[in-house]
C-alpha cells in the first residue's frame, strides 16, 4: 500500500516540477566534446601462416633459379584507417643465410622480387628489390577506407644475372606493408 501512494504522489508532482522549470527557471546549455584521431590497422594475416615458403629455389638439374618460382598471396584481412592514407611496401631480396666468404665467380647468393600490395588504392603499390628507385612503392589512399590487401610476390630472378645459387641451408628476404594516415 504504501507504494501506491509514493508512485501517485510522484506521479502528480512530475508536470508541477516541469512547468516550474519552463516558468522562469533559466535553462543553460551544456557541451559535450570528444576526438577520433586518425588511425590504421593493417589487419591480421588470413588463411595460413606469415611465410612466403618457396621451397627449393633452384632447378636441381642445373643449378639455376626456377623459371617457374611463384608463391601463393598472403591476404591482410580487416585493415582499416578512418582518415586519409598512405599505403607503402618495401622489401629486401632473399639472401643465403649461412653463406661466408666471397661468392665464386658465375654463383650468386641473392634472389630478387617484386612485392606486391593490392586492394588498398587504385594502383597497387609495389616494389622491386632489384631497383633503386621505387616510384610506385608508396599510394595514396583520398578518403577512409576498410578493406583487404593482397600481398603477392613475382619476377624472381637470380642477383646479379643469370647466376646459379650457392647451396645454403636458407635464403631469407622480407616484405614489410605499412598503413599511415594523412595528417
Amino acid at each position: 500500500m504504501k507504494s501506491v501512494v509514493i508512485a501517485s504522489i510522484l506521479t502528480l508532482a512530475t508536470p508541477v516540477l516541469a512547468m516550474a522549470q519552463t516558468a522562469g527557471q533559466p535553462t543553460g546549455q551544456v557541451t559535450v566534446v570528444g576526438s577520433v584521431p586518425a588511425l590504421c590497422s593493417s589487419g591480421a594475416i588470413s588463411g595460413g601462416t606469415s611465410v612466403f615458403d618457396l621451397g627449393v629455389l633452384i632447378d636441381t638439374s642445373t643449378g639455376y633459379l626456377l623459371p617457374s618460382l611463384s608463391a601463393p598471396s598472403k591476404t591482410l584481412s580487416g585493415a582499416f584507417c578512418n582518415a586519409q592514407s598512405t599505403i607503402t611496401i618495401s622489401a629486401a631480396p632473399m639472401t643465403a643465410q649461412n653463406q661466408s666468404g666471397p661468392v665464386p665467380n658465375g654463383f650468386t647468393n641473392g634472389v630478387d622480387f617484386v612485392a606486391t600490395a593490392s586492394g588498398w588504392t587504385t594502383a597497387a603499390a609495389s616494389t622491386s628489390t632489384s631497383a633503386s628507385t621505387q616510384p610506385n612503392a608508396v599510394q595514396q589512399q583520398p578518403s577512409p577506407r576498410a578493406a583487404d590487401i593482397v600481398v603477392s610476390l613475382s619476377t624472381f630472378t637470380a642477383r646479379g644475372g643469370n647466376l646459379r645459387l650457392v647451396s645454403d641451408e636458407e635464403y631469407r628476404g622480407s616484405v614489410i606493408v605499412t598503413l599511415a594516415a594523412v595528417n
